[in-house]
Formats: C-alpha cells, structure tokens, sequence
C-alpha cells in the first residue's frame, strides 16, 4: 500500500463507536414517547447532525427546535466521547508507523468538530492529523459528495494517486471511488451486512488494523 497522505473517517474506522450512533435518534425519539419508523437509524447514518436533527423535528412534529433537539443528542455522545470511547485494536501503532514514514493525516468525518476534539483527545490520538474537516462545515455528506475527501487531499498537499482513503461505510467508500480515490474498507459489526461488497469495491481490506503489521503492508 503505497501512500504519500492517508485520510481517516473517524466513527467505526478509528474509533470503536457507532454502536453509540446507530440507536441515538429512535432512543431520543422513544423517551419522548415516539415509536420511530425501522429504518430511521439508518437514515440518520448518513446525515450531518443537523440534518438528522432537522428531519426528526419535521418528520415526528417535534415541538423543540431543531438546536434543542441537537444538544439533547449531543449531551449523550459527548459524555461518551469524553470518557468512555476507545480506539480500536492497532489504531494507535498503525498511526504512528505512518507518521514514522512521514505520511500526512486528515480526518473527514460526519461527526461535528467538538465531539470530535474530544474523542480524539480521549484516545489519544489528536497528535497523528494535521487536521480534521467535517461534513457540516464542508456542507454535504459523505454520501452525497466527495468534497470533504478533496479538500482534505488539497490540505495535505497531494494527489489522489498518492492518497489513501480509510472508510468503514459502503456509502462512503462508494463516493470516495467514484471520485477516483483509492480506498482501504475497514470491518465494523455496524455493517456486517456490508462486508461483501466493501471487501469487493475497496482497493485495500482489513478486518482490523492489527492485520497491517503482518506483512509489509506500506510498501
């Protein structure tokens, strides 16, 4: 895997999280005595905060705004964020190997810049990027556009040929290809369901960053 820059999506890629994402909107939607349709955790998925706020706001005629609604969700990851989170297994070494080889970091994630601060913080992990971008401050997500992966790369300096995306959601990965990226699929339970035609569109697969020390996986 040869890469001059590497761009990291944060929840379920380097950290062991989504579990506190997948339940966050029907369980807030629940205590408020609201059953939620089925699919609305995965709808939300692969919205900004905002966006998902705003839609169960307009969707289940929620009498709270929609800046309410994002701080009654937001208290729940950013207890989580702050003290219970965890990197998952090789994450740190694999960092540090990159940063070794003089590879330049980014995050693009979904999530929004304070929660992801603080995660990163907790983990230990803030040392490794140049930087973080987010959906919300790119103003589209992941799914609908590449354009937080190419400011990214434009921030690191480098090319496409030379950078690799780390993605562990199909949607992701499909739009990083699609724009012409290459990309490493990471296996996360949240997307079991997934896993066949991740491992089928990535460039690179690994069931965890513990496999990249295996074999020589950067030359």
């Amino acid at each position: 895997m040869r890469l001059q820059s590497a761009i990291f999506d944060m929840d379920g890629t380097l950290l062991d999280s989504m579990h506190i994402w997948n339940d966050l909107g029907p369980n807030l939607l629940r205590s408020m005595g609201i059953e939620p349709a089925p699919d609305l955790g995965d709808r939300l998925m692969v919205m900004t905060f905002r966006d998902g706020a705003a839609l169960c706001k307009e969707e289940y005629h929620l009498s709270q705004s929609v800046e309410e609604i994002m701080d009654l969700t937001k208290a729940k990851v950013r207890t989580f964020y702050e003290n219970e989170v965890q990197a998952k297994p090789g994450v740190k070494k694999f960092l540090s190997l990159l940063k070794m080889e003089g590879v330049w970091m980014y995050v693009a994630t979904n999530t929004d810049r304070d929660l992801v601060e603080a995660a990163l913080k907790h983990t230990g992990l803030e040392g490794y990027f140049r930087g973080v971008m987010t959906c919300a401050e790119v103003g589209a997500g992941k799914k609908d556009s590449p354009e937080i992966y190419e400011r990214c790369m434009r921030r690191l300096r480098s090319t496409k040929k030379d950078t690799v995306i780390f993605e562990d959601a199909l949607h992701a990965i499909e739009t990083a290809k699609a724009a012409g990226f290459r990309v490493c699929g990471v296996y996360d339970p949240s997307a079991e369901a997934d896993q066949d035609a991740i491992r089928d569109l990535s460039d690179y697969y690994i069931r965890s960053f513990e496999e990249m020390f295996e074999t020589e996986t950067l030359d």
